[in-house]
């Protein structure tokens, strides 16, 4: 590991002990203002708490283009089902693991921790030559780019920015989907669960979720899906359904989801072999894509007064579930391999009076997104459930006549002797908002390489943070 990537890597260890979950970024952004003033650099930010810290040209670049360097302080916040962790106020505990930096039961939080490190080691390295530069850290992300859809045309100066929040080295983004979250809500009304009932949870984890734009294709395992399915089955021998919760990000693939259910004790042994063969089922269907797979029936000793959502209410629920769309609903004609339109079944929880039920759709096509977030509102009201949808983001058109970009070809083929792949993909992207507030904007998108973003699976390759790294060096070196 070479000195610059050690650098980062402990910039990256400092960032990791803030708690920064979306919506929940009052920590990082006082530490970046702090970080600011102690190095002698001169910082704003607005109502959202964007920050915007500007570094003055090095001597020679006085007259350069002042390129805006661009990430978001949140992380998405997820853990293994059984990990105590409080994302509130536990620092993010990183294993170094040969050539891959992972953390312990949680999100890594590189998607976008490393970022605000590079661009931070930009600010304080006097060895890199760089015209003037503004490192714009946003924040709300992961939820709803809100910080990014806050900005005003007036807070950067910058014609170009670069986007340090992809995820696979050597490759340039230049595009990317739009997207839409809808929020249905089911009222529920309760009743009385006969006293001869036992109380019991159903459980389905071990699913490998991930994010949904980036492997929404690779047709993994929902535990909505899934514990849904337990819970349809499990109806034939008259159960009650007193809850159903599962999934935490709109934009990551639900890996756990639990369910807590009445049901004649009676019964329970062959509930336990129902759920035991259509595990055994799932399994078979998934195969290699979720070998750990799991789904569980355990008793539980309950001293509350529980009270069920009525069966005419569950049944609507579970059949929701089940119809609501998730998976891959179109794939781009003129980029193979790329996935056009999708939606994500993202959370359920469950209340004392209602069940909410959050999905995200995403597509590069905007009538196709429509389409898709009309569809899911007809299903949702037809079962009586009210529908909300957000106002969305854009999708960023591809320019492949972009000055940024040929630079970037240029450089990087110089540097590393081989041609970059340049792509859109189907995951959202900030550039899409700024593009759309700063008119003049010419944008691109590059990061280290990170595995399995949205989940405790989430990695980054260490050797490529290095190449990122020498990368933007030389590109900024070559922006005179």
């Amino acid at each position: 590991m070479d000195q610059h990537t050690k650098s980062i890597l402990s910039i990256f260890e400092d960032i990791s002990s803030i708690p920064r979950c979306s919506k929940h970024e009052e920590q990082i952004a006082k530490w970046l203002k702090e970080w600011a003033v102690s190095h002698g650099l001169s910082f704003k930010y607005d109502s959202m708490n964007n920050v915007l810290i500007t570094v003055p040209a090095s001597p020679g670049y006085e007259k350069s283009p002042t390129v805006v360097i661009q990430g978001h302080m949140d992380m998405v916040c997820e853990k293994v089902g059984s990990y105590v962790h409080d994302f509130e106020r536990d620092p993010i505990k990183l294993i170094y693991d040969g050539k891959w930096l992972r953390a312990d039961g949680t999100t890594l939080g590189a998607d976008n921790g490393i970022g605000l490190a590079m661009a931070l080691k930009l600010a304080k390295d006097p060895d890199v030559n760089h015209p003037p530069l503004e490192l714009l850290f946003t924040v709300d992300e992961e939820t709803s780019m809100q910080g990014a859809n806050a900005l005003t045309p007036d807070f950067i100066s910058g014609k170009i920015l670069i986007n340090l929040d992809s995820e696979e080295e050597g490759v340039f983004i230049v595009g990317c989907a739009g997207g839409i979250t809808s929020h249905i809500t089911m009222n529920v009304t309760r009743v009385l669960i006969p006293a001869s009932y036992g109380i019991c949870k159903l459980i389905a984890e071990g699913m490998c979720g991930g994010h949904s734009g980036v492997n929404i294709h690779e047709k993994r395992a929902n535990s909505i899906k899934v514990i849904a399915t337990a819970i349809d089955k499990l109806m034939a021998y008259d159960i009650l359904l007193v809850s159903i919760d599962g999934g935490s990000a709109h934009n990551a693939i639900p890996r756990y989801s639990q369910a807590i259910v009445a049901y004649s004790v009676n019964n329970f042994a062959e509930m336990k072999s129902t759920i035991t063969q259509l595990e055994s089922e799932l399994r078979a269907e998934f195969g290699e894509k979720e070998p750990e797979l799991s789904i569980k029936i355990e008793k539980m000793d309950s001293t509350e007064k529980l009270q069920s959502i009525s069966p005419e209410i569950s049944k609507k629920l579970v059949n929701l579930l089940l119809a609501l769309p998730h998976g891959v609903s179109g794939m781009a004609a003129d980029m193979p391999g790329l996935v056009e339109t999708s939606s994500n079944l993202a959370s359920v929880h469950t209340g004392n009076v209602n069940v909410t039920i959050i999905t995200s759709q995403r597509s590069s096509d905007k009538e196709k997104l429509v389409h898709l977030t009309n569809r899911i509102n007809e299903i949702a009201r037809s079962t009586g459930a009210i529908v909300h949808n957000n106002e969305g983001y854009p999708s960023w058109k591809p320019n492949m006549r972009s000055p940024l970009l040929q630079k970037c070809r240029e450089v990087y083929t110089s540097l590393y002797h081989e041609k970059p792949r340049v792509k859109s993909i189907h995951a959202g992207l900030e550039c899409a908002i700024m593009g759309s507030i700063f008119k003049e904007l010419d944008m691109i998108s590059f990061g280290p390489t990170i595995k399995n973003p949205h989940s405790p699976d989430e990695c980054l390759y260490i050797p490529s943070v290095s190449k990122v790294w020498n990368f933007l060096v030389s590109l900024l070196g070559a922006i005179k």
